[in-house]
């Protein structure tokens, strides 16, 4: 499509798409912002670049909603974003020099994210519903450890893969740390954001952003991200954690389904 009203307007709608699935999941929205400005006409080639400057106003805008009763949990914030921006950039360079062009490590990550969705799925815990936020997450030494072993994985995975730190970070932060749901969405938002960081820099010094998509994607994101933090907030623990995990299967279901095509 070229470029015009028409195409804004669509990019926007694709935002504000992202933005709800963002604030309500904690991820970045990669599995829609980026197939979105594909079919408008974005090259393969940008599209990935594209996706990133809407990530961090996201995160901002869509965590603000979460800023009370301590749902977001910097202590695990501070462990998880430092390493998982390293393990972004070390995922990133190892990317291109892994052999069969990445369907077979897509296809792997599927079967992975749909193994993940079915215990998230399985794994509610009636008696965690409910159960206040700072009974449930003072940090101890070991959680500190696993809140950092934790970003090292998803931000791997992250730049290895493409796919969003989020989708790891949640069920990982639910399993390893035992977060309440909420607590697990809102400290990944976060973490999510920071995330984005480096790969915008880069990917803007190389010139690999199409800025118009970027601003309109951007603007999208930023306006439908509070909107999913409040549809979060209104469901329990227990139905917000059966919610992700039908989120989880149904992206393992695109990614896989699209490499199996593709090979």
């Amino acid at each position: 499509m070229d470029a015009g009203l028409l195409r804004d307007a669509l990019t926007l709608i694709a935002g504000v798409a992202t933005g709800l699935m963002s604030g309500t999941f904690g991820v970045g929205g990669a599995v829609i912002s980026t197939p979105a400005i594909r079919a408008l006409g974005c090259s393969a080639v940008l599209a990935v670049g594209t996706t990133l400057p809407s990530i961090l106003p996201g995160a901002i805008s869509g965590s603000w909603r979460y800023r009370h009763g301590e749902l977001i949990q910097w202590k695990v914030v501070a462990f998880t974003a430092p390493s998982g921006i390293v393990a972004a950039i070390l995922g990133a360079w190892v990317s291109p020099r892994v052999p069969g062009d990445g369907h077979l490590l897509m296809v792997l990550t599927a079967l992975l994210l749909m193994w993940s969705s079915i215990n998230m799925i399985r794994s509610v815990k009636p008696t965690e519903v409910g159960v206040t936020p700072k009974a449930k997450t003072n940090l101890r030494n070991s959680q500190s450890f696993l809140a950092t072993l934790t970003g090292l994985v998803a931000g791997l995975l992250s730049g290895l893969l493409g796919v969003g730190g989020g989708i790891v970070m949640v069920p990982l932060f639910r399993r390893w740390l035992k977060l309440p749901m909420k607590n697990a969405v809102a400290t990944s938002l976060i973490c999510v954001g920071a995330f984005a960081i480096p790969g915008t820099i880069t990917h803007a010094i190389e010139g690999g952003i199409e800025w118009r998509f970027a601003s309109w994607l951007t603007l999208g994101v930023v306006a439908g991200a509070p909107f999913g933090s409040k549809l979060a907030l209104k469901m329990s623990d227990k139905k917000l954690q059966r919610v992700f995990g039908l989120f989880l299967a149904a992206v393992a279901v695109v990614y896989g389904g699209g490499e199996l095509l593709a090979l």
